[in-house]
């Protein structure tokens, strides 16, 4: 399952690096990513350490993905990470999955649009928009919701299943969180949108490009 091809020094081409995190105090362990080898991976990404990535994720240029500090790391199948999406964790601060403890733990078919940042701890369920320049730190997102531009979601609070956090808001406390209305219908339906068009990205890069090729032509 993961046969993601890599060179030996965990370089997968002089555009983008895979690779073990550095051995520190705060994460001894190196650990390389595991990555389905159905995942597309633009040029300029930078994903390190103890990292799951599940089939048909999209990872668009510019994404850096290091789970150097907090980890373990975990992405769902068929989500997309956009253009300039940061994703970090603190260290030894968790979220729980299945008994299992994670720094980020990212469900199936989630967006997480151009410019936003995903630090952990932090949870996000299944089929929610994390908009864009928006930031989800130390958060619990439950299924469905939708995160809009530039709005900030933090301080250990949880989302209901279907929470639409308006542009620009900060939810900062559990009360601002409980009175948040659900996703409009047009929010639903551009999530939607989004999502489809995502997830033909990885296998329709990978026929223009090739596994051996990166977009801007130069062969590896």
């Amino acid at each position: 399952m993961w046969n993601y091809p890599i060179m030996p020094t965990g370089q997968m081409n002089p555009y983008n690096y895979i690779g073990y995190n550095p051995p520190t105090s705060t994460n001894p362990y190196p650990k390389f990513p595991q990555i389905d080898s159905s995942a597309f991976l633009s040029p300029f990404t930078f994903i390190i350490g103890d990292i799951i990535i599940q089939n048909n994720v999209y990872i668009a240029p510019f994404v850096s993905i290091r789970a150097d500090e907090g980890s373990p790391f975990f992405i769902g199948s068929n989500s997309n990470i956009q253009d300039g999406v940061i994703l970090h964790g603190l260290k030894k601060q968790y979220v729980t999955v299945n008994n299992r403890n994670y720094s980020i733990h990212i469900g199936r078919r989630v967006t997480c649009a151009h410019n936003s940042i995903v630090h952990g701890p932090c949870l996000i369920e299944d089929d929610v928009f994390v908009g864009f320049q928006s930031t989800v730190f130390n958060a619990y997102i439950k299924e469905g919701s939708f995160i809009s531009s530039g709005a900030v979601v933090t301080n250990g609070v949880t989302l209901k299943p279907n929470s639409f956090v308006p542009p620009g808001a900060s939810i900062d406390t559990q009360e601002k969180a409980d009175k948040l209305p659900s996703v409009p219908i047009d929010k639903e339906e551009f999530a939607k949108i989004v999502q489809k068009v995502n997830q033909e990205f990885p296998t329709s890069y990978s026929l223009l490009f090739g596994k051996n090729r990166c977009s801007c032509g130069v062969a590896w």
